[in-house]
C-alpha cells in the first residue's frame, strides 16, 4: 500500500525556477501548503548553483529591452517563441531587483555603486549581472535561506518524482514520488503541480551540467503525453576543462573569460576564430565557437589532449585572480594556472534548449500542470545566450508561483487511481526483483558514447539513424537489467531510473535532429550545412498512438521577423 499525502502546491525541483516559484506562491497566500521535491539537498543540488557567468537583464541605456529581445532571437536562430522571449527580457530587470532587495542577493557593483554588468557573447551591450564568477552560489544560497524561513514551504530532500498523476478528468493531480533514502513510494496529491526539475543532458559523454540530472522532468512530461519542442537543440559550451582521466573533464570555464578579452588558440598557437567569425572572434555565440573548436581538433590542429587553449594571462594575473576567483581555484586544483598560462579546454554538453511547450503564464496543455526553467522549451530557440539561463529560471519560476497561487484558490483536491499506482511501483521496482546482471553501467557508457559521437556537435542522417538503432537496443536491454540490494539507499537502482529517463530523452533528441534537415544554431548537419529556405519551423515531439513521434510546426513571428528591427511599440503591443 502506497502512502498518500496532500499539498496545495507541488513543486518538482528546487533550482532557481523551483525555489522562486515556491517563494512567490508561499508569499502570495501564506495559508497555502507548498511542497518542494528535490532530488538532492535543498540549495545544494542541481544546475543553478553551478552558474558561474551571470544573469542577463537590461538596467539602463544604452541597452534596451528591444536589444535584449533581438539578441536572444538572433542567437536562437529565430525559432524561439517570441512571446516567451519578450516575457523574459521585460521581467528580468524586476526579478534582479527582487533578488537583491527581497531575497538578499548581493551582486557586484561599479565604483559608482551601480550593479556591474559584464560583456557576454552574442550580445550588443554589456548586460550580464554577476557575483564574481560564483553567481549561482549567491542566488541559490539566498533563495534556499528564504525558503527555509517560510513555515508554509516544506522540502522533501533526496526524493524524486517518478510519475505525473492525473485525476479522472485528465487534470494534473500531483506525482508519485520516491524517497531515495528509504526506498519507499509516496503519492503526493496537489491542486497544482510545477515541473521545474531542470534538463541536464547527461546522456552525453562529456558534460558540464550537474551529474545528478537525468532530464527527469522532460521524460516525465513525455510519458504523461505532453508536447515537446526543439529537442534537437542541445547546447555544447565551447570551454569545458580538458583533464585526461578525470571526471572533471567538461567542467566549465565560463563565458566571462572570453567576454573579458580571453583568446582561443589551437595547437599551433593560432587565434582560430578569425576563420569562423572575424567580426566577433571569441565573443561569438556558443554554438559557433564550440563547432569551431571541434573543427580545429578534427582537422588536426588541436592540443595534445584533443582540445584548444584558452588564454587570459595577457589580462594580468592580478586582474584574473580578482575577477575569476572560482575558475582560478578550479584550474589550480588540477595543476593549471589560469591567471598565468593557457589552459586546455574543449566543447562540453551544457544545456537543453528544448522541452515542454508552455505559454507565458507557464501553463502546459494539461490543466493544473505548469512548467518553468530548463524543463521547458521555446525561450532560447536554437541556441541559448550565456546569462539567459538563470534569468529564464527565476523569471518564469516567479511567474509560475504567482499564477499557481491564484489558480488553486477554488480548486478541489484531486482524486487518483490507487490501483494504477501500485502497478507503476511494480514496474519501477522490477530491477530489484531480478538477479543482478552487472551491465547497467556498460549500457550507460554506450548511450553516452553514441550520443557524443552520432548526435553531438556535428550530425548527419546516417549517424542519427545509427544512434536511434543503438538507443532502441539499449532501451530493450534495460528492461532485463537487475540491480543488487534492497530499495533503501540503492544507488544502482537510482542510476537505472536515471538511464531509463536518459534513454527516452536521447531518442527524442535524435528523432528531432533527424527531422530537422538543415543547420541552425546548436544543430549542425554536415549533410544539410545551410539553413533551410522557406518559412521557419519548430520540431515538435510527443507520443502518438503510444509511440514516439516528431513533426514540424511553423514559427509564430508575433513581434519581429528576421532582418527587420520591429519598433518598440509593436514589440510591446503585439500579443500582449
Amino acid at each position: 500500500m502506497i502512502d498518500t499525502a496532500d499539498t496545495d502546491v507541488l513543486i518538482l525541483g528546487a533550482g532557481g525556477a523551483g525555489l522562486c516559484a515556491a517563494l512567490h506562491a508561499a508569499d502570495a497566500s501564506p495559508k497555502l501548503r507548498v511542497t518542494v521535491v528535490v532530488k538532492g539537498l535543498l540549495g545544494r543540488a542541481g544546475c543553478t548553483r553551478m552558474v558561474q557567468g551571470g544573469y542577463n537583464a537590461v538596467l539602463g541605456a544604452p541597452d534596451s529591452l528591444e536589444a535584449h529581445f533581438l539578441d536572444t532571437l538572433a542567437g536562437g536562430g529565430w525559432i524561439n517563441d517570441q512571446d516567451l522571449v519578450w516575457t523574459l527580457v521585460s521581467e528580468a530587470p524586476g526579478r534582479v531587483l527582487e533578488l537583491e532587495s527581497r531575497y538578499g542577493c548581493l551582486f557586484d557593483r561599479t565604483p559608482e555603486g551601480r550593479i556591474h554588468q559584464k560583456p557576454f557573447a552574442g550580445q550588443t551591450h554589456d548586460r550580464t549581472i554577476h557575483k564574481g564568477d560564483l553567481t549561482g552560489i549567491e542566488i541559490m544560497n539566498r533563495l534556499a535561506e528564504q525558503a527555509l524561513a517560510r513555515a508554509n514551504i516544506q522540502a522533501l530532500e533526496e526524493c524524486r518524482a517518478v510519475e505525473l498523476l492525473r485525476d479522472g478528468d485528465g487534470r494534473a493531480a500531483g506525482a508519485l514520488v520516491l524517497d531515495c533514502r528509504a526506498g519507499r513510494f509516496q503519492v503526493l496529491r496537489a491542486r497544482a503541480t510545477l515541473l521545474a526539475m531542470g534538463g541536464g543532458p547527461t546522456m552525453y559523454r562529456v558534460i558540464a551540467c550537474s551529474a545528478d540530472k537525468a532530464a527527469d522532468g522532460i521524460a516525465l512530461a513525455y510519458r504523461a503525453g505532453l508536447q515537446l519542442r526543439d529537442m534537437e537543440m542541445v547546447q555544447f559550451h565551447p570551454t569545458g576543462l580538458v583533464i585526461p582521466g578525470s571526471l572533471m573533464t567538461g567542467a566549465l570555464l565560463e563565458e566571462g573569460l572570453r567576454g573579458a578579452g580571453g583568446h582561443l588558440r589551437n595547437g599551433r598557437g593560432e587565434r582560430f576564430m578569425e576563420r569562423y567569425d572575424p567580426a566577433r572572434m571569441e565573443r561569438s555565440t556558443r554554438d559557433l565557437v564550440a563547432r569551431a573548436s571541434f573543427t580545429e581538433v578534427v582537422e588536426g590542429r588541436g592540443t595534445p589532449n584533443g582540445g584548444v587553449w584558452i588564454d587570459v594571462s595577457h589580462l594580468g594575473a592580478a586582474v584574473v585572480e580578482r575577477n575569476f576567483r572560482g575558475m582560478v581555484k578550479r584550474c589550480r586544483d588540477f595543476g593549471r594556472d589560469l591567471a598565468r598560462e593557457p589552459v586546455e579546454v574543449g566543447p562540453t554538453t551544457h544545456f537543453m534548449m528544448g522541452g515542454v511547450v508552455i505559454d507565458t503564464a507557464c501553463r502546459t496543455a494539461v490543466e493544473g500542470l505548469f512548467g518553468a526553467g530548463e524543463d521547458t522549451g521555446g525561450v532560447h530557440g536554437a541556441n541559448r545566450l550565456g546569462g539567459n539561463g538563470v534569468a529564464e529560471s527565476t523569471v518564469f519560476g516567479g511567474i509560475a508561483g504567482d499564477v499557481i497561487a491564484e489558480s488553486v484558490l477554488a480548486t478541489p483536491m484531486p482524486q487518483v487511481n490507487a490501483a494504477a499506482l501500485e502497478a507503476s511501483a511494480r514496474r519501477l521496482t522490477a530491477p530489484l526483483a531480478r538477479p543482478a546482471t552487472g551491465d547497467l553501467y556498460d549500457l550507460q557508457r554506450e548511450l553516452r558514447d553514441v550520443m557524443w559521437e552520432k548526435v553531438g556537435l556535428v550530425r548527419d542522417g546516417d549517424g542519427l539513424r545509427e544512434a536511434l538503432a543503438a538507443i532502441d537496443r539499449i532501451a530493450a536491454r534495460l528492461e532485463g537489467v537487475g540491480v543488487p540490494g534492497g530499495a533503501a539507499f540503492n544507488l544502482a537502482w537510482q542510476d537505472w531510473l536515471n538511464v531509463v529517463n536518459q534513454t527516452a530523452v536521447a531518442r527524442l533528441i535524435a528523432l528531432s535532429a533527424l527531422e530537422r534537415c538543415e543547420s541552425r544554431g546548436a544543430h549542425w548537419r554536415r549533410d544539410f550545412p545551410a539553413a533551410a529556405p522557406g518559412p521557419l519551423f519548430t520540431v515538435r515531439a510527443g507520443l502518438r498512438g503510444g509511440a514516439p513521434a516528431v513533426w514540424t510546426e511553423p514559427v509564430a513571428l508575433t513581434r519581429a521577423a528576421p532582418g527587420v528591427s520591429a519598433p518598440a511599440s509593436s514589440m510591446v503591443e503585439i500579443g500582449d
